[in-house]
């Protein structure tokens, strides 16, 4: 069967990894993603460690499936080209801060002129109007400012960061991908294009959905770490196991607790499934049980008897997961080990990320460029 966005064309504009990691997705569906980056250093992921042959980890992992081309939108031949360019896209994805593209005379009025059934996906920090539109920022800020940092973490530390980039990706690489393909959908029916604003931060607000729902109901959000979501009680925690490894118990109902704690011989109450002065004890007593066992015993235990306990797992162990291995989520090529998305069709073929302009010829010949004009640009300066 073919992939759903199969004929689809996307040109990428974005560094880091909010756009790349849309774009990826947008590329496991089938569309074809072109990656255009400045010929100066170009997406600065690229440079950063660790490396792999001379380029960044996670920069191979992001932009996989990719052609690469450099074109120059400060050059006005460049920008002009751009112009042209984009007539053979339906979709352009772009993560400059707001209004840089205006400046280069390539506001988004001037994109749809060009071609009005493009959709223009812009993802920023904080959107494209309001008083913070100039605000550079981090997904630390972005999650402090959605609300999600104020309920993350004990109640006697500050909020803990994640180790991974919460607003980033759900809120602003999810995002993009859903509202591409809405906007892809609506243009079926009135073969017009769109201005797609996303902003990490509003994405990242429905994250502390519950926390809302306390506001909603109380008018005030539950105190940070004293939460039955984010610590505040024994059965939803995480636990230190005799050999220093770690595991996830999540029993908030009281089937799975009850199951927990017949399985390791404690006394079940209904009262451990809510926040109170009880629970610093009761911690403490969980853990002591934890502390007896290694995870992967802890593993075992949870396997026989499904209570929502599982082993927190390393990045470098997630490969060899037996689940992960089942679904196919991770594949090797040319002798790494790169992940699919959920989106993924497991038997598509794969191809390793691209040297930075390594098909700008060829994505200027499939948007009508002749052999003149691509070396009358390069001339120019516009290729680098």
């Amino acid at each position: 069967m073919s992939r759903p966005l199969e004929g689809v064309r996307v040109l990428d504009l974005t560094r880091l990894l909010p756009g790349p990691l849309a774009t990826l997705a947008l590329a496991d569906l089938g569309a074809r993603v072109d990656k255009l980056e400045d010929p100066g250093p170009g997406d600065y992921l690229r440079h950063m460690p660790p490396q792999r042959d001379g380029t960044n980890g996670a920069f191979l992992a992001l932009n996989r499936d990719k052609r690469a081309g450099v074109l120059d939108l400060k050059n006005p031949s460049g920008a002009a080209a751009f112009l042209r360019l984009i007539r053979a896209y339906d979709v352009v994805i772009e993560s400059f801060r707001p209004g840089v593209l205006a400046r280069l005379g390539l506001g988004y009025d001037a994109l749809r002129a060009a071609n009005p059934r493009l959709i223009v996906c812009a993802i920023t920090g904080y959107g494209q109007d309001g008083p913070l539109v100039d605000r550079a920022g981090h997904d630390i800020n972005y999650l402090a400012r959605a609300g999600v940092l104020g309920v993350t973490g004990p109640s006697d530390a500050p909020p803990a960061l994640s180790g991974a980039q919460v607003a980033d990706v759900a809120g602003g690489s999810l995002w993009a991908v859903s509202a591409i393909l809405a906007a892809l959908f609506a243009r079926e029916r009135t073969g017009e294009g769109r201005v797609l604003d996303v902003s990490m931060c509003e994405g990242a607000m429905p994250l502390a959905a519950f926390a809302f729902g306390s506001v909603l109901a109380e008018g005030k959000g539950p105190a940070r770490g004293e939460h039955f979501l984010d610590g505040g009680i024994a059965p939803y925690n995480t636990y230190r196991t005799r050999d220093g490894k770690h595991v996830s118990l999540g029993a908030l109902e009281p089937k799975f607790w009850t199951k927990f704690c017949r399985a390791v011989g404690l006394e079940a109450s209904m009262d451990d499934l809510a926040p109170g002065p009880h629970q610093p004890a009761l911690r403490a007593k969980v853990a002591a049980v934890f502390a007896e066992r290694t995870r992967d015993e802890w593993a075992a235990i949870g396997a026989a008897n499904d209570c929502c306990l599982e082993p927190v797992l390393l990045p470098e162990e997630l490969s060899s997961d037996p689940q992960h291995r089942a679904r196919g989520l991770f594949f090797e090529h040319q002798g790494a080990e790169y992940f699919r998305t959920p989106l993924a069709d497991r038997a598509a073929p794969a191809h390793a990320a691209r040297a930075q302009g390594a098909d700008t010829d060829g994505i200027l010949s499939d948007a009508g460029f002749s052999a003149d004009e691509i070396a009358s640009l390069r001339s120019s300066g516009a290729l680098g």
